[in-house]
């Protein structure tokens, strides 16, 4: 199955962001930092999630909080990013 654009670009660019994760996290596995790829696919992968899930928001506090957790989940990401590049 392969993505259809949703025409919204931060659904679609977290989404391919999420991918670009899951590729990454693989290469940090192959170079054994397993802890980092995890922490780092969870919280990568989490931002499409609720990116996507706010889009079905049932008022717009749950689509605000959703976009809320997603930067949170973004701010971690940009975390184990920079832990990485420090080794």
């Amino acid at each position: 199955m392969s993505y259809q654009k949703s025409g919204n670009a931060i659904v679609d660019k977290s989404f391919y962001f999420a991918c670009d994760i899951v590729t990454y996290a693989e290469e940090l596995k192959e170079k054994r930092y397993f802890e980092i790829a995890n922490q780092l696919l969870k919280s990568g992968t989490s931002i499409g999630a609720n990116v996507r899930e706010s889009q079905r928001g049932v008022s717009t506090k749950d689509f605000k909080n959703k976009l809320g957790i997603a930067l949170k989940e973004a701010d971690e990401t940009s975390f184990w990013l920079e832990r990485y590049r420090r080794n």
